[in-house]
C-alpha cells in the first residue's frame, strides 16, 4: 500500500479529479464529505459513487451546524442563488463565511485520527476571485497551522492552486475521470441550471479543454 492520505470530496469536478489522481500516484486515499445542509446536497450522492466505483473508503461527516451559522444563498433556503459569473459581485452570496477553514479543520482530525500525514483539497485558480478561503495565502496558512496542532505532523496539500478549471478537466480526462458521476451545480434541482455561477464555469472549463460536458441541463 502507498502512503496514506485523506482528500475532502465533494463530489465536484476539481476534488474527484484529484482523487483519481492521487488514486493513480499510488496514494493509500481515505476521503471525507461534509454535509452542511447545502442545497446542492446531489453532490455528496455524485462523490458516494465516485468511492464506491474505485473502492475508496468514504466518510460522510454532519457539519449541518454549519448551514445554521454561517448564512449563503447555498445553504438558505429564502436566499436565491444567482445566476450570472463568478466576476459578478452578487456571486458574494454564495461564500459560506469561514467554510473551508472550518471543514479543513475537522478533516485534519478525521486524518489525524487514521495516521495519515497528507490531507488534500481540490482548490483552484478560478476560485481565488470570489472564494477568500480557497487563496494561496490562505493555504499556506493553514498549512503552517496543521504543522503545530499536533505532535504528529499533517501536510496540507492544494495540488490544483494555480491550475484553471479548464486544465482541471483536461487532466481529468487524460485519468479517465467519469464527470457524469460529479455534481456543479448550486441551485438544487434534479438536473443543472446552466445559469449559476458554478455552471457557467464548469461549462467555461469543458469549452477550455475542447470537450463535451456529460451532464443534461435545464
Amino acid at each position: 500500500m502507498g502512503e496514506q492520505a485523506v482528500i475532502i470530496l465533494s463530489g465536484g469536478m476539481d476534488s474527484t479529479t484529484l482523487l483519481y489522481d492521487l488514486v493513480q500516484q499510488g496514494y493509500d486515499v481515505h476521503a471525507v464529505s461534509f454535509d452542511y445542509r447545502q442545497k446542492h446536497r446531489k453532490e455528496i450522492d455524485c462523490a458516494k459513487a465516485t468511492c464506491a466505483r474505485l473502492g475508496i473508503p468514504h466518510k460522510v461527516i454532519d457539519a449541518g451546524f454549519l448551514g445554521g451559522i454561517a448564512p449563503s444563498s447555498l445553504t438558505r433556503p429564502d436566499w436565491k442563488v444567482p445566476e450570472g459569473s463568478y466576476a459578478d459581485d452578487t456571486m458574494k452570496q454564495t461564500v459560506v463565511p469561514n467554510r473551508n477553514m472550518v471543514l479543513l479543520s475537522i478533516a485534519a482530525a478525521y486524518a489525524l485520527g487514521t495516521g495519515a500525514h497528507r490531507l488534500f483539497y481540490g482548490a483552484h485558480a478560478g476560485d481565488h476571485t470570489i472564494y477568500p478561503d480557497c487563496r494561496p495565502a490562505f493555504v499556506s496558512a493553514m498549512a503552517t497551522a496543521f504543522h503545530l496542532c499536533d505532535w504528529n505532523d499533517l501536510v496540507l496539500e492544494a495540488p490544483y492552486l494555480y491550475l484553471t478549471k479548464g486544465g482541471i478537466v483536461k487532466r481529468g480526462l487524460s485519468l479517465g475521470v467519469d464527470y457524469a458521476m460529479t455534481w456543479t451545480c448550486y441551485a438544487g434541482g434534479e438536473k443543472s441550471c446552466g445559469k449559476c455561477g458554478s455552471c457557467d464555469e464548469r461549462l467555461a472549463a469543458f469549452r477550455e479543454a475542447g470537450a463535451t460536458d456529460p451532464l443534461e441541463y435545464k
